[in-house]
């Protein structure tokens, strides 16, 4: 595997018990890309995040960082080698308050940093406005805020991003956009799942389509919003006679 590749996934293959979640994908992301991974529910996107981040076990296949195989290594070693994930659901700690979750996205570091910490609260001002409040008394979107501000805490190179705009209005979804765009503009790869399709792909730069976990098609941005295949299945889109 050669280091001018900043991430890629080969044939990767993942079960659960005896069902085949995920069929032998291949992708890459180029260091710097905002990369969408598109799917209905059950298509093997989260899937896929999960066994990059470690916390799902790899039944075949290889996943390579930085031209380092990093399929077998532990979550909170991938977490160290510079890749975070912001999890589908949000998974905040409801007990703590925002500031005490955003400390907890640095547990693999010796220090704090207060720097990421600033920045974090540049790009979610609600946050720090709400820094002493306990996490679970904010809104969804805020929620939302958090986990991205939590995994951007540990300085990484590549952002998951799982079903960022689930459940949040409409004006919700076009802040947390904005402000992945923002974090992608500081040099953080993203690697985002979405079932939003059109907000998507609108802001990454290249998608991958998965069904039923093989992947069914990939392109640029441009070309999958243009494809029938995608507009019908995702835009609501209707086929013309």
């Amino acid at each position: 595997m050669t280091n001018d590749k900043f991430f890629v996934i080969d044939n990767l293959k993942v079960n659960y018990g005896s069902i085949q979640a995920v069929k032998g994908i291949s992708l890459d992301v180029k260091k710097g890309e905002i990369v969408t991974i598109l799917g209905a529910n059950g298509a093997g996107k989260t899937t896929t995040l999960r066994a990059i981040s470690g916390l799902e076990k790899v039944k075949d296949g290889s996943i390579y960082f930085k031209g380092e195989d990093i399929t077998k290594i532990p979550s909170h070693n991938v977490v160290k080698k510079g890749i975070t994930h912001s999890p589908e659901g949000r998974r905040v700690f409801g007990t703590l308050t925002v500031e005490e979750n955003l400390w907890l996205g640095t547990y693999t570091k010796k220090t704090f940093d207060k720097e990421m910490l600033n920045w974090v609260y540049e790009l979610f001002p609600r946050l720090k406005e709400r820094r002493k409040q306990l996490a679970g008394t904010l809104s969804g979107g805020e929620q939302q805020m958090l986990a991205i501000g939590r995994a951007l805490m540990n300085s990484p190179e590549m952002l998951l991003l799982d079903e960022p705009s689930l459940g949040l209005a409409p004006l919700l979804v076009k802040a947390i956009f904005k402000v992945i765009k923002e974090i992608s503009e500081e040099g953080v790869t993203v690697l985002l799942v979405e079932q939003n399709a059109k907000a998507a792909l609108k802001l990454a730069d290249r998608g991958y389509v998965l069904e039923v976990g093989h992947i069914a098609l990939e392109g640029s941005s441009d070309e999958l919003l243009t494809s029938e295949k995608v507009q019908e299945a995702y835009l609501g889109k209707k086929k013309e006679n």
